[in-house]
């Protein structure tokens, strides 16, 4: 373990949702936390779409490979965030566990995919507070937003 807090992002595919969210907190928090992403039955492959949305804020999220949860994922995490998993993911004492209902993009056009970015980034913005507060910390996150048109 690295000292640092330990994030599992989680759901279903471990295609969109969970890789835009672990996209952001690496850009926001840097290197203050530990990422992870996972999903119950994970694709191939990143949603394309949600590649996409995350390259408009300049996070690049192409080279992410969708993983199985596994328990060793959970147990080495301080925080379990959940995206629409449901039963899949494994409760284990000591963890903190938010579950965020978020749309699932697959299948969505852009348009639909932004909203559902920005929304995880609202989320994740909050997050990295949390944890800075926590953690003591009252380092300023770097932003990720962007003017859009």
């Amino acid at each position: 373990m690295s000292g640092r807090p330990m994030v599992l992002f989680v759901c279903v595919h471990n295609a969109g949702r969970s890789q835009m969210a672990a996209g952001f907190l690496r850009h926001l928090a840097g290197d203050r936390v530990d990422v992870r992403s996972a999903g119950s039955a994970p694709r191939s492959s990143v949603n394309p779409v949600a590649v996409a949305a995350m390259a408009e804020l300049g996070i690049d999220i192409a080279e992410a490979i969708p993983s199985r949860l596994a328990d060793e994922d959970v147990r080495a995490s301080d925080y379990v965030i959940t995206m629409g998993c449901g039963d899949a993911c494994p409760f284990i004492p000591g963890r903190t566990y938010l579950d965020w209902v978020l749309d699932d993009p697959a299948g969505q056009p852009l348009e639909v995919v932004r909203s559902i970015r920005d929304d995880i980034l609202a989320r994740v913005e909050a997050l990295v507070a949390e944890i800075d507060d926590r953690e003591g910390r009252h380092a300023r996150p770097r932003t990720a937003r962007v003017a859009l048109d």
